[in-house]
């Protein structure tokens, strides 16, 4: 998994350095054989299910700010966006020089409008989350996006800040749906298999 973000990296031909933040040998090693830099091991205490991705970047920002040379942006690109592209992250650093923003990240929109989104209920019946929208037509519904989960371009500033990607510090990079799944279930990898057959269906 983690081969396809670094290759993606590699191939982009924007970054100075590719470092991979782990506390896993096998990951380290990969990373390495792939031509990323495995330059320290991820404290502990940042490397439990629980730890949210902010905090490992801000360490690994500093540490290589510390011990290397203080980047101007850093990229964050998860392990499990398989679907990511070189010219996606090239697109990202354009935009953020562009645009002035803090930060940019790659967005999708949803497949179905979120006005019209259901529950149910404690007694197992139907609520719409936006009654008011019960007769509205989908098409005049205002469109909305949500986190692709593939790369977020930042200044080191709002790295050491924390500053908040779902904010107007932010500006979005757009993909296409069929470009994007994030994987963190079982049913996740099924359907990225499945798209990545398509993809290369689709270019044979």
């Amino acid at each position: 998994m983690i081969a396809w973000s670094i290759d993606a990296a590699i191939e982009s031909k924007v970054f100075d350095r590719i470092i991979v933040s782990t506390d896993d040998d096998e990951i380290a090693a990969t990373a390495k054989q792939r031509g990323a830099e495995v330059p320290f091991v991820r404290p502990a205490e940042l490397s439990d299910d629980h730890v949210g991705t902010g905090p490992v970047v801000k360490h690994a920002a500093e540490w290589v700010a510390e011990h290397l040379e203080k980047p101007d942006f850093v990229c964050t690109i998860y392990a499990t966006a398989p679907f990511i592209r070189p010219a996606d992250l090239r697109r990202g650093l354009e935009v953020v020089l562009a645009s002035g923003a803090e930060i940019a990240f790659s967005v999708t929109s949803f497949p179905f409008p979120i006005q019209r989104a259901i529950r149910i209920s404690a007694n197992g019946r139907i609520e719409m989350f936006q009654p008011e929208h019960y007769a509205t037509r989908s098409q005049d519904l205002e469109p909305a996006y949500h986190d692709a989960g593939q790369f977020y371009w930042c200044t080191f500033d709002a790295v050491v800040k924390q500053l908040p990607a779902f904010s107007a510090s932010a500006v979005p990079i757009i993909l296409p749906r069929h470009r994007v799944q994030d994987i963190d279930t079982a049913e996740d990898w099924i359907r990225a298999e499945m798209l990545m057959k398509a993809l290369s269906d689709s270019h044979d």
